[in-house]
């Protein structure tokens, strides 16, 4: 009688993966794989270091109860992108309760610009990210999406959950509110 393997793949459906090796594709490969991928995400989403790590060991939690339901192994990358957006827009609500209420400091973006930016750069992404707190979360999730990670409309609309119409309009909104507030509009 054969044994099972003390540990089984949670991901099963990543054996087929486009990387063709002898070693099974595990929660642990994809979690070393991805994790930075999906903690840089985080980070230009919430554009604060304090809850990234967390962000990150929520979306491999649910990475472990989902990953068997993946139909497509190249999806890993983009299916792991939708569950950051959403960890992180639970967040950026939850940041903004507990600031209502008094219960959150204003955060400090300085550590979201590279060390050798210069300090007129610096110190306008510490303003473009202040003025993205006081969009609406969706917005925010958009335009950062868009035009900070840099995805293409139909990678943000999947990653939003919603239609290319809505994040097209969720991105437009938000534009002409940054633009309104920097003085470019």
């Amino acid at each position: 009688m054969e044994r099972a393997s003390p540990q089984p793949s949670v991901c099963a459906p990543l054996i087929a993966s486009a990387e063709m090796t002898d070693e099974p594709v595990s929660l642990e490969t994809v979690f070393r794989r991805y994790s930075r991928y999906v903690a840089a995400v985080a980070m230009r989403l919430l554009g604060r270091d304090d809850e990234v790590d967390d962000v990150v060991q929520e979306v491999f939690l649910t990475a472990v109860r989902g990953m068997g339901q993946l139909r497509e192994p190249a999806a890993v990358k983009g299916w792991l992108a939708t569950v950051t957006v959403r960890v992180a827009g639970r967040r950026l609500r939850m940041r903004r309760l507990r600031g209502f209420f008094g219960l959150d400091a204003r955060p400090g973006y300085e550590q979201i610009a590279t060390a050798d930016a210069p300090p007129d750069q610096r110190a306008l992404l510490v303003r473009v990210y202040r003025l993205l707190d006081e969009l609406p979360v969706n917005e925010r999730l958009a335009w950062t999406l868009r035009h900070v990670e840099g995805e293409q409309l139909d990678a943000v609309a999947r990653s939003c959950g919603c239609s290319l119409a809505t994040v097209k309009r969720r991105i437009s909104a938000a534009q002409a509110r940054l633009d309104k507030a920097l003085g470019s509009g």
